[in-house]
């Protein structure tokens, strides 16, 4: 196996993992393929769909193909791109066993040529008590173990599953145990029933959990997850595959996906979508056909939406803009919006794994933005690599002007120059990042980004926060504030008042007006 980086952004990377001489691009949607129920045929998804993977259960094809002879999978299914293949796993959630052991489903799915390969773990269950997930962990592993001896030498590419459910501690161990084994790639099991119950924070802590401690080197697979609403925020905690039959099973009850929830096609008035299905086709045409047929056609639409976003986030990726389609995809369900919360405690995570510059300009949305790595960066790098000069002794704050660069405004330049006071230390408080020393107000992002007014109570609180923290950091003999009279300076005086003298503050909406300068000078001459 190889598997090349090509771009990243959060987490999310655009990856070629190449098995058997075929070649993937990631991350990637592989539909849930029943060999004897085809809703779509495998061809077509590779053919009309762009479907280079997809995912069948080679249990289902032992159980039906046993005594084929020289049973070939690709064949048996018609398709010639990648094929990975379940082990039965899932049948032992539904089911409670399976009638196979893991050494002959091994044997039977090197036998028949799958391309990636599912030992026969033990699922996690929802709503089992702790003794009995640790059980499905402890046996996950044991099986794991015991499966490296059968697996050796093979040119399928073997994944080792992650379980633990809910419970972080179980997953973050399994995570590291079966990391330290020599497979290709892991999977994060038993998500399906946190994401059918809407319970997508739990998702978060879940997925993130097994992506810190799981080896960063290798691919990972999000079994069960196949609606669209999720892929983004998925694709941004580092996930590379994804499979689902969501697209057929939705379709059968006739609900038609979309990127912001689903939609029952009895209420439908409008198909909003560009789809060929979508475009050729209203729902009075769709209405007026068979059952069956009706079905089809949405399942059709299922995969084109769900392959659709696949190449959305691509595009985020390679843009740097992932964060916001995360945060525009959240907004489809409050409980998207909680989950979009609760990753935001893994910010730091998110920051390490971003490019530093994209050659794109930032939007600022609100309070979730300040959670995006740029953000997090500058206030990491203003506390951690940045020294402010020596020679300053004295610190001027001032409000943001209204042109960027901050430090290019004629006012703050023609202030600065009729000071000409070399103990000063110029600084602007802008929203998101807090404090922006003039020197380096022209760097990238300073310089470069929109930010949503008026602001918000989370980002005003947020931004005085940083300034704070580095006025404790690096304190100096005195301190002048000049000021607007805005909420954000308002907080801000809230917050420093313990560390700025009351008299050494400016209240000037203009940096170059003659009051504001003369205050100033006044001022710089009192701290000889």
């Amino acid at each position: 196996m190889s598997f090349e980086l090509r771009d990243r952004d959060l987490l999310g990377r655009i990856g070629k993992l190449t098995v058997k001489g075929k070649t993937l691009e990631t991350p990637a949607f592989m539909p849930v393929v029943n060999p004897m129920i085809q809703t779509i045929a495998p061809r077509r998804l590779k053919d009309e769909f762009g479907c280079d993977i997809l995912i069948t259960n080679s249990y289902i094809i032992r159980n039906h193909f046993l005594d084929v002879p020289n049973l070939e999978l690709h064949k048996l299914l018609d398709y010639d791109g990648i094929v990975m293949t379940d082990s039965g796993a899932y049948q032992i959630l539904v089911y409670g066993e399976v009638e196979v052991t893991q050494p002959q489903i091994i044997d039977w799915q090197k036998k028949i040529g799958s391309d990636i390969s599912v030992i026969l773990d033990i699922p996690t269950g929802w709503d089992i008590p702790r003794d009995e997930v640790e059980y499905t962990v402890e046996k996950t592993l044991q099986r794991a173990r015991e499966a490296l001896p059968l697996i050796e030498g093979s040119d399928n590419l073997w994944v080792g599953p992650i379980q633990g459910g809910k419970h972080l501690d179980l997953v973050e161990k399994s995570a590291k145990a079966v990391g330290e084994m020599p497979f290709d790639l892991h999977a994060l099991g038993s998500p399906t029933e946190v994401m059918e119950r809407y319970m997508y924070p739990v998702l978060v802590d879940m997925a993130m959990t097994a992506k810190i401690h799981a080896p960063v080197e290798r691919p990972i697979h999000l079994f069960g997850a196949g609606h669209p609403n999720i892929f983004a925020m998925c694709v941004a905690m580092g996930y590379d595959l994804f499979d689902s039959a969501a697209y057929a099973l939705f379709a059968k009850d006739e609900r038609y996906l979309t990127v912001r929830g689903t939609l029952q096609f009895k209420d439908l008035k409008y198909l909003p979508c560009s789809c060929p299905i979508c475009r050729n086709k209203s729902p009075e045409d769709l209405a007026v056909l068979p059952r069956g047929e009706r079905q089809r056609l949405i399942a059709e639409h299922n995969m084109h939406v769900t392959m659709a976003e696949m190449e959305t986030i691509k595009q985020a990726i390679v843009e740097g803009n992932l964060w916001d389609l995360v945060e525009t995809r959240a907004k489809g369900h409050a409980q998207m919006t909680a989950a979009l919360k609760r990753l935001s405690k893994y910010d730091k995570y998110l920051e390490e794994g971003s490019d530093g510059f994209k050659g794109r300009g930032l939007f600022y949305y609100d309070y979730h933005s300040i959670h995006k790595p740029e953000v997090i960066r500058h206030q990491d790098q203003l506390l951690g690599s940045y020294r402010r000069p020596a020679d300053k002794s004295i610190l001027v704050l001032m409000s943001e002007p209204k042109n960027r660069p901050f430090s290019g405004n004629q006012g703050f330049t023609k202030l600065r120059k009729r000071m000409n006071d070399n103990r000063v230390h110029y600084c602007f408080v802008a929203a998101p990042y807090g404090l922006v020393p003039a020197n380096l107000a022209e760097t990238y992002p300073l310089s470069q980004f929109e930010m949503a007014k008026p602001l918000d109570h989370e980002t005003i609180q947020y931004t005085t926060e940083n300034v704070r923290q580095y006025m404790e950091k690096y304190p100096h003999e005195h301190v002048v504030l000049i000021l607007k009279d805005t909420p954000l300076e308002e907080a801000l005086l809230e917050k420093l008042g313990d560390l700025v003298n009351s008299e050494n503050i400016i209240k000037s909406e203009e940096l170059g007006g003659e009051d504001t300068m003369e205050s100033l000078e006044k001022l710089l001459r009192s701290f000889n």
